[in-house]
């Protein structure tokens, strides 16, 4: 019975499968240490990000809440909202409450208008435990520039008195439901001519905020910090 021979493997075979081998090593060490650096970066960075992002929310708040209106800590007295057709928002959202002496003062919690001229309108209000809507801010739109974006105080060219303050202080005690609508829809409050729409979505969508709001005011206050809210 005779052995078998394996026939020896060629050269330039042997050339290539080592070349293969060490790209394939050095790419494995590439990943290795880039995933490594990416992991430390985030690890360092973390932090500061999460401080930027809790600034940007304390900044927001204070734009619809004067702080000296409240002596707790809105960003720590938060419940959990669930995804709320009327409130426009299809993922959880937080809202925020203020109190003064332990007493209720505002909530001040996220909706959104989903019919904007140009898509989705954020906005962010805060209620007062009367009722009222102290104000609002549009967080995010793309209306469009030197038009519908007058919704945002920070383009509106009246600096003097923005579109968007004709809210203050309003509840459905001064301004009934009925009339909680732009005037070229029969309603209460101004619009820009030509850029309706906006204004529209807008101050319907403040409506129903402030409508959703006030029914449930006492469960609102009541719920433990960090619950879930739930109808």
């Amino acid at each position: 019975m005779s052995e078998e021979h394996l026939d020896p493997v060629p050269p330039q075979e042997s050339g290539a499968l080592r070349i293969s081998l060490r790209t394939a090593a050095i790419l494995l060490a590439f990943t290795v240490i880039f995933t490594t650096l990416m992991a430390g970066a985030y690890v360092l960075t973390a932090p500061r990000v999460a401080a930027s992002a809790q600034a940007e929310k304390l900044r927001l708040i204070s734009e619809v809440l004067p702080p000296a209106a409240y002596d707790n800590d809105p960003m720590v007295d938060t419940i959990i909202l669930p995804p709320t057709r009327l409130l426009g928002l299809d993922e959880p959202s937080r809202l925020f409450r203020a109190r003064k002496g332990g007493v209720p003062v505002a909530l001040v919690l996220e909706a959104a208008a989903p019919d904007g001229y140009s898509g989705r309108i954020g906005l962010i209000l805060a209620v007062s435990a009367d009722e009222h809507l102290i104000a609002q801010r549009v967080t995010t739109h793309k209306e469009t520039p030197g038009l519908g974006d007058y919704i945002d105080p920070k383009k509106d060219r009246n600096k003097t008195r923005p579109w968007i303050t004709q809210f203050n202080d309003l509840g459905f005690d001064t301004v009934p439901s009925r009339q909680w609508r732009v005037k070229k829809d029969g309603g209460r409050f101004d619009q820009m001519a030509g850029a309706t729409v906006s204004a529209r979505a807008v101050t319907n969508a403040s409506r129903r905020a402030l409508e959703w709001a006030t029914a449930r005011r006492e469960k609102l206050f009541a719920l433990p910090a960090n619950e879930s809210f739930k109808e």
